[in-house]
């Protein structure tokens, strides 16, 4: 085989990879960008805002190391939303249904259906563990649309690599003799 044969089906394949690299970049980039803005606006939709700083709210030794450094922020992005479900909703719906799951105290609600007090609980329980699963989502989108983000730069990168790849092998032909013969004799 020709070397200079070789050498063109080598720059033929790193030109593809290259612009193979460059459309998933492109495609992962704007999946990241749709995720971060789509969780941005369903959150910002909802004006949740997080307790202010010195606020009785705050005083809970297992909700405050987790959102003092968001305190008086609107709630706008997945790891605030992680936050606020994790450690601001989780703790109260322990403190309302005394450890007990909606599941549970909806089935005690249903053997004492006159306890007008436990339906009243499990409502809440209801409701909080809903908005808790809300916010849970979009924290797992927006990882989602970490990980595309950082999944374009590595395709951008890449794609940079294998176009100097390509530039080099491109230079290899132009001093390779057209008799030159691969492998060498």
């Amino acid at each position: 085989m020709k070397r200079r044969t070789l050498d063109l089906l080598a720059i033929g394949v790193g030109l593809a990879l290259t612009i193979g690299l460059l459309i998933a970049g492109s495609l992962l980039a704007w999946g990241a960008n749709f995720t971060t803005t789509n969780v941005h606006n369903q959150l910002a939709e909802q004006q949740i805002y997080f307790p202010a700083l010195g606020s009785t709210a705050l005083d809970n030794p297992a909700i405050s190391p987790y959102l003092n450094r968001y305190a008086g922020q609107q709630l706008l992005t997945g790891s605030q939303a992680e936050a606020y479900a994790d450690h601001f909703i989780a703790v109260h719906l322990g403190e309302i249904g005394g450890g007990k799951t909606y599941a549970q105290l909806s089935a005690q609600s249903m053997a004492d259906p006159t306890n007008a007090a436990l339906k009243a609980q499990v409502q809440l329980l209801f409701q909080g563990s809903t908005l808790r699963g809300l916010l849970l989502n979009a924290y797992a989108f927006s990882v989602f649309g970490e990980l595309a983000t950082w999944a374009s730069w590595t395709c951008f990168a890449l794609a940079v690599v294998m176009a100097i790849l390509s530039l080099l092998g491109a230079r290899h032909y132009a001093k390779t003799p057209p008799e030159a013969e691969f492998p060498a004799a």
